[in-house]
C-alpha cells in the first residue's frame, strides 16, 4: 500500500473513530453505518482524484460534488432530478430539513430520536468533517491541521453528552488522530528513505536516529508533541462549554431524564422528552389540580396543537399571539345544539416542571393566571413571553366539556375551504402506502365521522398494534411508514399517523400534546406525572370544532361519541379511568375488563386478534436504474469538464518527473516547451510551427504581456529545446517545470478575468484530444485497408448503404 493510500485510510478511520461520540446524542446507530458507507465512497473519489492525478482544489471540488449527489441520493431522493441530481427542488427540500433539524437539534432532549431532520444534519457534517480531513491531511499532506475538524466533531460531542461515557469517545477520538500523525509522518520519511538524527549513544544503535535510549529523532518528537498539545486542547476544550440540562442545545430547564430535576417536558416543543417520560423508573409529580367536572377522568390536559406536517416532523405553526383577553372567544365550529358544560379547575404546577405553554383543558373559556403570558387565537394555546415559563405557576381554568353526538358528528356539513385548505397538506415525501392503507381501512364508511371512528378503532384494537415506549419515536413521513409495517410504536406513533391518513382522506386533523387525566389522591385532588405525558388527534367537524379521538390503545380514554352503543346522555359514561383502555378487538377499544391494571398500565394488554395483512410497502427504485440513473449524472456533470480535466492531466503528465538518462531529459524538456505552448495557446497566442524556439519564445512574451521574471522563464526553456534540437551533446537545464509554471503564472496575471477563465474552463489547446482522435482514426483505417479481403468487405458495406439510403 503507498503512503498516500495508508493517509487516506487512517483519515477515514480517524474521522469514524471521532464520529463515535455521536453516539450517545441520538438514538440508534444506524447513522453511523450511513455515514461510513458516505465517507468510503467520498475518501475513493478522492483516491482517483489523485491518481489521475488532478489539481488539489479540482480534487477537492469532486469530492464535493459526489458527496451532494449521495446526500441528495439518501436524503431527498423523492426531489432530486432522476433520483440522484439536486435540482432547485431537491435543494429546497434539503435546506428546509437542515432547518428542522435545527429546531429540532435545539429542542430534542438527549437520546434525540432520529428525525429526518436531525440525521442529515449527523450524517452530513461527519461527511463534511471527513472531506476537511481528507483534504487536510491526504490531498495537502498536512494531518496536523487536521485534528482541528476532529478536535470540533469531538468537543461538540462531549459539550453536549453530558459526560455519558466521555471517556471511552475521547480514547477512540485521540487515536485515530495519533494514527494519522504516525501514517502521515512515516509518509514523508519514507521521501528521505534513512533520517540521521545524529549519533547512537550505544554502539548497537541504530544509525539511522529513530531508536536509542535518549528518545527518537526529531521528526518524531516533534510529531509526540504535536499530538499531546492536541489531546490536551480536546481534554480540556469540553471543560469550558456549558452544561446543557434541556433540549439538544438548550432551552429552559432540565429535559434529559437524568439529575434533580430530570424528565420534565421543558423545550418549546413539547414531544422533545415525551418518550423519556414515558420510560421514567419514578412517575414524578409536575402538577395537581381540582375540578368540579363530574367525571375528572375525561379532563385531559392540552398544551399546544401540531398543526404543520411538512415530511420530517409534525410542528405547531407560527401565528400572531394577542393579549390574553378576560374571556377566551367561542371554540372554531361549535354549534349551539351541543351539549355545553361549563366546569372549574384549579391548577398547581410543581417547581421542577418548566414549559413555555400553559397545560389547559380544552376548550378553555377563562384562564387567570399570573406572570408575562400571551394567547395564541387558533390553538387556543397560553404561550409564556420574556422568559415566562410554567414553573411553580397556580392558576384557575374555566373550560367547556363538549359532548356532542355520533348522529351530530355523522351530520357534520363540509368545512371551511380555508380551513380544509391549511389542515389536509400532506408532505410530497408521505408514502403511498400511507394513503393506501386509510382507504382500506375505512373502506365502506359513508361519512367522515365513520371513517374516523374506523381508523381510531383500527389503531387501537382491530389492526394489530402493540404499545411499546421504546420504539425510535421519529415523527416524519418514514417514521409513519416504519410504523404501519411494524406496527409498535407509542402515542406519538399513533396519533402522527391516525392524522396523516385522516388529511389523506380529506378530513382536517392536527396533533394536540399534553397530558392523560392523572390520578386521583387521597384529598381529592388529582395528580399527573410524568407518565401522564401523551399525544392524541384531534379532526374538524364543522357544528361540534375540533375533536378529540384516541387511537392509543393502554392510554387514556376513548372518547364517548366514538362508542355510539353507549348512550351519550350520561356524564358517568364520558370516559373511562386513565390507562384502562381496551384492547379487545371489538367497536369500543376501552370496553375490556378482564386485563388486570397494572398489565394495563405497561401496555401488555395487546390485541386478541392476530394481525392482518402485511400493508404493500415500497420496495424503492430498482438499483439497475439507480446505476443507470448515476452514470447518466455523471456523464452530464463531467463532460462540460472534460477539456478542463484532459488539460490538468496533460499539465501534471508533462511537468512531472522522469527517468534520469538523457533521452528522458531531452523528452522533459520538450514537453514543458510544448506545455508553454499550449498555455499560451489557452489565451490566445495560436502556435506558430514556422518559427524558431527562441523566435516562438519572443512572441510569446510580446503578445502574452509577460513580466521579467515569467520572459526569463521563456527564454531559459527555449534554449533547453535548442539544445535538445541542435547541439551535438545537448546540456539540458534543470527547474523546466518550475519555469513551466512561472510562465503560467505571468500569462494569467496580464489577461483579464473573462480570459482566464475561458483558459481554465474551455483551453483551446484541448483541440488536440480531437486531432489525435482523428489520428488514430486515420491509422485503423489504413491498417483495416491493408488487410486481405477489406476490399470486399469495404464494397459490400457501400452496397447495403446505398439500398437502404
Amino acid at each position: 500500500m503507498s503512503g498516500r493510500a495508508r493517509l487516506a485510510l487512517c483519515a477515514y478511520a480517524a474521522t469514524l473513530l471521532a464520529a463515535g461520540a455521536l453516539i450517545p446524542l441520538v438514538d440508534g446507530v444506524g447513522w453511523l453505518v450511513q455515514a461510513a458507507v458516505l465517507l468510503g465512497v467520498q475518501s475513493g473519489v478522492g483516491a482517483l482524484a489523485r491518481r489521475v492525478p488532478l489539481a488539489r482544489t479540482l480534487t477537492i471540488g469532486v469530492q464535493t460534488l459526489v458527496t451532494l449527489l449521495l446526500l441528495s441520493l439518501v436524503f431527498v431522493r423523492d426531489h432530486a432530478l432522476f433520483g440522484v441530481l439536486p435540482g432547485p427542488e431537491a435543494l429546497m427540500r434539503l435546506g428546509e430539513l437542515l432547518v428542522a433539524g435545527g429546531e429540532d437539534v435545539g429542542t430534542y432532549a438527549i437520546p434525540a430520536p432520529m428525525t429526518d431532520g436531525i440525521k442529515l444534519m449527523v450524517v452530513g457534517g461527519v461527511v463534511l468533517i471527513g472531506l476537511a480531513v481528507d483534504a487536510l491531511a491526504v490531498t495537502f499532506r498536512s494531518a496536523a491541521p487536521a485534528g482541528l475538524p476532529l478536535l470540533a466533531l469531538y468537543s461538540v460531542a462531549a459539550g453536549l453528552s453530558d459526560g455519558g461515557a466521555s471517556w471511552l469517545w475521547f480514547l477512540l477520538a485521540a487515536s485515530g488522530y495519533l494514527l494519522l500523525l504516525l501514517a502521515e509522518g512515516r509518509d514523508r520519511l519514507s521521501q528521505w528513505g534513512r533520517v540521521f538524527g545524529g549519533a547512537a549513544r550505544n554502539s548497537g544503535g541504530l544509525a539511522d536516529g529513530l531508536a536509542g535510549v535518549g528518545g527518537g529523532s526529531s521528526p518524531v518528537r516533534t510529531g509526540r508533541r504535536i499530538g499531546v498539545l492536541a489531546l490536551g486542547i480536546a481534554l480540556v476544550a469540553p471543560l469550558a462549554l456549558p452544561a446543557l440540562d434541556s433540549g439538544l442545545l438548550g432551552g429552559k430547564g432540565p429535559g434529559n431524564g437524568r439529575g434533580s430535576g430530570g424528565g420534565t417536558i421543558s423545550a418549546v416543543n413539547p414531544l422533545v422528552s415525551l418518550q423519556n417520560n414515558l420510560n421514567q423508573p419514578d412517575n414524578r409529580e409536575v402538577m395537581t389540580y381540582r375540578s368540579n367536572i363530574e367525571n375528572p377522568q375525561s379532563l385531559y390536559l392540552r398544551i399546544l396543537a401540531l398543526d404543520e406536517f411538512n415530511g420530517s416532523e409534525w410542528r405547531s405553526s407560527t401565528r400572531r399571539l394577542t393579549d390574553v383577553p378576560d374571556r377566551l372567544p367561542q371554540p372554531t365550529g361549535l354549534g349551539r345544539d351541543v351539549s355545553v358544560t361549563e366546569v372549574r379547575t384549579n391548577i398547581s404546577a410543581s417547581r421542577s416542571y418548566q414549559q413555555t405553554y400553559l397545560p389547559l383543558p380544552y376548550p378553555a373559556s377563562e384562564v387567570r393566571v399570573g406572570g408575562r403570558w400571551r394567547y395564541e387565537p387558533e390553538g387556543r394555546t397560553l404561550v409564556g413571553d420574556d422568559g415566562q415559563t410554567t414553573r411553580g405557576a397556580q392558576y384557575e381554568v374555566g373550560s367547556l366539556v363538549v359532548e356532542p353526538t355520533a348522529a351530530q358528528l355523522a351530520a357534520a356539513g363540509p368545512p371551511p375551504e380555508e380551513l380544509v385548505r391549511e389542515y389536509t397538506q400532506v408532505p410530497g415525501s408521505l408514502p403511498g402506502v400511507v394513503a393506501e392503507t386509510a382507504e382500506q381501512v375505512t373502506e365502506g364508511a359513508s361519512n367522515a365521522y365513520e371513517q374516523a371512528v374506523k381508523l381510531q378503532d383500527w389503531f387501537a384494537s382491530d389492526g394489530g398494534f402493540t404499545y411499546d415506549t421504546t420504539v425510535t419515536s421519529g415523527t416524519g413521513s418514514s417514521a409513519i411508514a416504519r410504523f404501519l409495517r411494524d406496527r409498535e410504536g407509542f402515542c406519538i406513533h399513533f396519533s402522527f399517523s391516525m392524522a396523516a391518513m385522516a388529511r389523506t382522506l380529506g378530513i382536517p386533523a392536527r396533533v394536540a400534546v399534553g397530558f392523560t387525566p392523572g390520578t386521583m389522591k387521597a384529598d381529592g385532588a388529582i395528580s399527573v406525572g410524568l407518565r401522564d405525558a401523551h399525544a392524541w388527534p384531534e379532526l374538524y367537524f364543522e357544528g361540534v370544532g375540533w375533536t378529540r379521538f384516541e387511537p392509543t390503545p393502554s392510554r387514556g380514554s376513548t372518547p364517548s361519541w366514538t362508542r355510539p352503543e353507549v348512550p351519550t346522555d350520561s356524564a358517568s359514561d364520558v370516559a373511562q379511568p386513565s390507562a384502562d383502555t381496551s384492547a379487545e378487538p371489538s367497536a369500543a377499544p376501552s370496553a375490556e375488563d378482564s386485563c388486570p391494571p397494572q398489565l394495563r398500565q405497561e401496555g401488555g394488554c395487546g390485541p386478541s386478534q392476530e394481525p392482518g395483512a402485511a400493508l404493500p410497502t415500497d420496495r424503492g427504485t430498482p438499483a439497475g436504474t439507480v446505476l443507470l440513473v448515476v452514470l447518466a449524472a455523471v456523464l452530464v456533470l463531467v463532460l462540460p469538464l472534460s477539456p478542463l480535466l484532459w488539460r490538468t492531466r496533460a499539465r501534471n503528465r508533462r511537468l512531472g518527473s522522469g527517468g534520469r538518462t538523457p533521452a528522458d531529459a531531452a523528452a522533459r524538456t520538450l514537453a514543458a516547451w510544448r506545455e508553454i505552448s499550449d498555455e499560451a495557446w489557452d489565451h490566445g497566442i495560436a502556435p506558430d510551427e514556422s518559427l524558431t524556439p527562441r523566435k516562438a519564445a519572443a512572441r510569446i512574451v510580446r503578445l502574452g504581456r509577460l513580466d521579467t521574471t515569467a520572459a526569463e522563464a521563456v527564454h531559459r526553456i527555449a534554449g533547453s529545446v535548442e539544445q535538445v534540437l541542435y547541439a551535438p551533446e545537448p546540456r539540458p537545464s534543470a527547474g523546466l517545470a518550475e519555469d513551466a509554471l512561472t510562465v503560467r503564472a505571468g500569462l494569467r496575471a496580464s489577461a483579464g478575468r473573462g480570459a482566464r477563465l475561458r483558459a481554465t474552463l474551455l483551453p483551446r489547446s484541448s483541440v488536440r484530444v480531437v486531432w489525435a482522435v482523428a489520428e488514430r482514426r486515420t491509422a485503423l483505417a489504413e491498417r483495416w485497408a491493408g488487410r486481405p479481403g477489406a476490399g470486399r468487405w469495404t464494397a459490400r458495406l457501400r452496397r447495403l448503404t446505398r439500398q437502404h439510403g
